[in-house]
């Protein structure tokens, strides 16, 4: 619970409210609002949320001005050199790095639940041939309460823990099934001798006919990709699991709500822009010709993978994601790739143009994955159900810290009307 120290008082119409200032571990003060319309009869207006803190959390926190992120007081660069994807999914769920002996449970827990219920194969099945692996998704994920119906009673914490257990072992079953229907290859069932990150590639890209072996190298860099997108504090996916759940949605109508946000190219989908356009420049002696349009205000180009709403430095996931690009396209032997030659050129630029500097665009960690992706075989549909995969611990973290937290109420933001004021009705005769 943050601590109560200062009060601010705002004067208006010949009133004046004291409102109580919060003091969080770390981040700027907030200024607790909640009475403000019982006690003022006003609103606040905030587009956006840019200003606005709508929870208490102890679960991530991003620093923008250091470029800085942190899972629960855990730097990512360390959990990315020193961890791996399920003990990070342990850390977000439970609060603590798990014991050798939680660690083995939970992964036990977690590979004994990756298979799904065999009648959800006729469910894929009704969507086109040509759906699109996210919207696939979205309705498979949405239907898992039909099949899942035990584990749906959000009072009841058993439940939720096995919801929670299954949604994080079934997500990239789904998600390669969704691959595999949206490229008419077999289902491929998951192995439970494999890690987490392993049996995500081999069901993606193993088939009937011929063994396949998953590089390690590749492994590892499929599970940083993972640890760096499973959690990013109260950005809009995230956001929207909460304000469904605050109505007591069950979780897996709750996370499908988070991926049909996902989805959206401002969000999941930055990646697969940044790679188009990356495609879009083709070669380095084309970069200052996208460089000049992107600080000209009448064009409408804009460069895909700097900058971000939170991050107004380097964004720490990108400095991993970069080592592991290097690794990747090494391993498989694409050093000379022409999109990688082109992303460092631009790396370079933002880092020493001065325009790029004064307006804080750094790269961004969508500013490498789409490279990883592509150089490890998935086609740019693909990036965005990763990336929802690989956020789906977070959102049922935040999810089950939402319902055990006393203060929840159902979201139900206000407005800033500014339509007609009252009007009588007219018959359409005399109109």
């Amino acid at each position: 619970m943050a601590e109560t120290r200062r009060t601010a008082t705002l004067n208006f119409d010949n009133k004046s409210i004291e409102l109580p200032i919060l003091s969080p571990v770390a981040g700027p003060d907030v200024i607790d609002i909640r009475k403000l319309y019982a006690q003022g009869d006003v609103f606040t207006y905030d587009p956006g949320f840019t200003s606005t803190a709508s929870c208490e959390s102890t679960i991530t926190f991003i620093d923008g001005d250091k470029g800085e992120l942190l899972y629960r007081g855990y730097p990512i660069e360390d959990l990315a050199a020193k961890s791996h994807f399920l003990e990070v999914c342990y850390l977000l769920l439970y609060g603590e790095l798990p014991t050798q002996a939680q660690m083995v449970d939970f992964e036990s827990r977690v590979t004994n639940h990756t298979m799904v219920h065999e009648q959800m194969h006729y469910f894929f099945r009704g969507f086109r041939r040509d759906a699109h692996p996210m919207a696939t998704m979205v309705g498979v994920v949405g239907a898992m309460s039909a099949f899942y119906h035990d584990s749906t009673d959000i009072s009841d914490p058993w439940q939720r823990e096995v919801a929670a257990i299954r949604m994080i072992a079934k997500l990239p079953t789904i998600a390669a099934m969704a691959f595999k229907y949206s490229i008419g290859q077999p289902f491929v069932y998951p192995r439970n001798n494999l890690d987490y990150a392993s049996n995500f590639l081999h069901m993606c890209f193993a088939v009937p006919c011929e063994d396949y072996i998953v590089q390690p190298a590749l492994a590892k860099a499929m599970d940083r990709i993972m640890m760096l997108h499973a959690d990013h504090e109260q950005n809009a996916s995230t956001s929207t699991v909460r304000l469904a759940g605050s109505s007591g949605a069950n979780p897996f109508a709750c996370i499908a709500a988070g991926i049909a946000c996902l989805w959206g190219p401002a969000h999941g989908g930055a990646n697969q822009a940044c790679l188009e356009m990356l495609r879009e420049i083709g070669t380095v002696d084309r970069i200052p010709e996208f460089i000049r349009r992107a600080k000209d205000k009448d064009d409408p180009f804009r460069l895909m993978g700097f900058g971000h709403r939170v991050y107004k430095n380097f964004d720490p996931r990108a400095k991993v994601m970069k080592e592991s690009a290097d690794e990747v396209l090494g391993l498989l032997g694409v050093h000379n790739n022409p999109l990688l030659q082109v992303a460092k050129e631009l790396e370079r630029i933002a880092l020493e143009d001065p325009y790029f500097i004064e307006k804080k665009l750094y790269p961004n960690v969508d500013f490498y994955s789409g490279i990883i992706l592509e150089a490890m075989g998935f086609p740019t549909s693909m990036f965005t159900p990763i990336f929802a995969l690989s956020r789906t611990v977070g959102w049922i973290s935040q999810w089950k810290e939402m319902i055990d937290d006393p203060a929840m109420k159902i979201g139900r933001p206000r407005q800033l009307y500014v339509g007609e004021a009252r009007r009588a009705y007219r018959d359409v005769r005399h109109r």
